[in-house]
């Protein structure tokens, strides 16, 4: 998604946030790939390049002989191997570049080798190895243009300008210059790349729990309602059969809201990205939760009105009062509950209550009910509160913001890159 982003939304192309293809792997010798082509036309325009370079200097330096051809060889081939073993190339282009130039031969492009290998290993990692590489390098063609020189060919040779190991030097801090700017870039590229798949990660992990939310409580209030129903139907079905239709009727309803709201979920997650269906519920939807509650032998006051809420404050409100029912469905020989809602220019305050006594060992709800309540309220700034009263029997109070506070739409916002 950040990738479609990048290229439908404008900005840097995708490349260039994420690393170029051919440089994706580079530094790790199990998973990159052999750089045939590269080296091949490395060598070739060495080779190609030392030999013009050949023509240009006859007279001054010794002409190109199969050492020379093996040596540049050698050292453009050990580029094959740069991303596997980026120390032991740079050396070895080192050592080949300095025999190459102790040996007389001319000047030309055999530095270029030795700088793709300083490249490969200051971007892998091994600045250290690379700078040495470089300074053994010049340090040698210092001793040869300058001392060395009287003993090597070519012969009748004179001391080499100490301007020209100034040039030199400026081309060495600028090969590691340029490596050290691609290190960087690419430890950048991974940082966001290891960014990326932990946001994605966390979006993953946030709508696993928001749908495991979403079926927890669709099917706990349902299966209760249900439960309790055919209970009741099975003890009337002999003594009073009107009754027991009824509430095979209300089974039937309780079944036919469920399914539509567990085909709703399934549905977001066939189709991510398309609207749903169906409206999510919201607290207007608070009578039919008393009418379903009622089905089941519980006794519903409610207290104060909803305010206008956002789609996702009003469906996390209807939620935590649908669960705090269903546990004392559940969980409560109490047959009477009751629903106050009170709120400010600030926050919703919901409270249920319910005078007990518990019926079993979860008194107040499963875990994993609790746990959901807590987490709608957490992700909208909000607070639960859950526990027993004083004067007996359970309560649930939660406090959810009206509005988003600032953190949350940037996290979000963060998220959505």
């Amino acid at each position: 998604m950040d990738g479609e982003q990048g290229v439908r939304g404008g900005g840097s192309p995708r490349w260039w946030r994420h690393g170029p293809p051919w440089w994706r792997g580079a530094g790790d010798g199990r998973g990159a790939r052999w750089p045939w082509p590269s080296t091949l036309l490395v060598t070739f325009f060495v080779l190609g390049g030392s030999n013009y370079a050949a023509h240009q200097q006859v007279g001054e330096r010794a002409a190109l002989d199969p050492f020379a051809r093996a040596l540049l060889v050698v050292g453009s081939g050990l580029l094959l191997w740069r991303h596997r073993l980026p120390v032991l190339v740079v050396f070895g282009t080192a050592a080949a570049a300095m025999l190459y130039l102790g040996a007389g031969y001319p000047y030309g492009p055999v530095f270029l080798t030795v700088a793709l290998a300083c490249f490969s290993a200051v971007v892998a990692g091994h600045r250290k190895a690379a700078w040495t590489a470089l300074g053994m390098l010049w340090a040698g063609h210092v001793l040869v243009a300058h001392w060395l020189y009287q003993w090597l060919p070519p012969s009748k040779d004179s001391a080499a300008p100490w301007g020209q190991e100034g040039v030199i030097a400026a081309w060495v801090v600028a090969i590691v210059a340029v490596s050290e700017l691609a290190r960087t870039r690419r430890e950048q590229w991974a940082r966001e790349r290891a960014e990326r798949a932990r946001a994605a990660q966390r979006r993953a992990d946030e709508e696993r729990l928001r749908i495991a939310r979403e079926l927890h409580d669709v099917l706990a209030h349902s299966i209760s309602v249900i439960n309790v129903q055919a209970g009741v139907g099975l003890a009337l079905l002999d003594t009073a059969p009107e009754q027991a239709r009824t509430a095979l009727s209300t089974i039937k309803a309780a079944s036919k809201e469920a399914l539509g709201e567990v085909r709703q979920v399934l549905d977001t997650l066939r189709t991510p990205g398309d609207a749903p269906r169906a409206p999510a519920p919201g607290l207007d939807r608070l009578p039919e939760l008393v009418s379903q509650a009622a089905g089941a032998g519980l006794t519903v006051e409610v207290e104060g009105t909803a305010p206008g809420l956002p789609p996702g404050a009003d469906l996390a409100a209807f939620r935590i009062v649908q669960e705090a029912l269903t546990n004392v469905v559940r969980h409560s020989g109490s047959r009477h509950a009751r629903v106050r809602l009170d709120h400010d220019t600030d926050a919703l305050r919901l409270r249920i209550d319910d005078d007990g006594p518990a019926t079993g060992a979860d008194a107040g709800g499963s875990g994993n009910g609790l746990a959901g309540m807590r987490e709608r309220a957490a992700a909208l700034g909000g607070t639960i509160e859950v526990g027993p009263r004083p004067e007996g029997g359970f309560r649930v109070l939660a406090v959810l913001p009206l509005k988003v506070k600032t953190e949350l739409k940037v996290k979000a916002k963060e998220d959505g890159r």
